[in-house]
């Protein structure tokens, strides 16, 4: 029973380890997104001797694009909250996985410290018949 629960907790232990990689990867995706949307943002321009109308669309589009930057980092932050949560909870799984393995630990030295009595005890009693069996040849 206390296997079946230690396996329980590894394999949730894994699932939410898996669960954090890909949030971890969203928030790369992210970075990368903002990155890219930055880099229009500095490289966005209008001709040089461009109408006044061309000055206000540009500003404009560089206002949408910082606005999707403020976007995406809200975006990062709530997913960064969930890596923080899902890391306690890995934290809790991996503490109660830890217990059930030194319950079993703690269980297999029992087992074994009940078969080196039981083998003592036979090899005591054993031991015994030889030197009763060895008594009653010399009388």
């Amino acid at each position: 029973m206390i296997d079946k629960l230690y396996k329980l907790k590894k394999n949730q232990t894994d699932q939410k380890l898996m669960q954090k990689a890909l949030l971890l990867s969203k928030i790369e995706q992210i970075n990368i997104e903002i990155a890219l949307t930055q880099n229009r943002i500095d490289t966005a321009s209008v001709e040089k001797h461009g109408a006044i109308s061309d000055f206000m669309i540009l500003t404009i589009h560089k206002n949408t694009m910082k606005t999707h930057i403020q976007k995406l980092n809200n975006e990062k932050n709530g997913i960064n909250m969930q890596v923080e949560v899902l890391l306690k909870e890995i934290i809790e799984l991996q503490k109660e996985a830890e217990q059930f393995s030194y319950i079993l630990e703690e269980e297999k030295k029992e087992a074994i410290k009940k078969i080196l009595v039981a083998e003592e005890e036979a090899s005591s009693e054993y031991i015994q018949s030889k030197y009763i069996s060895s008594q009653k040849d010399l009388v």
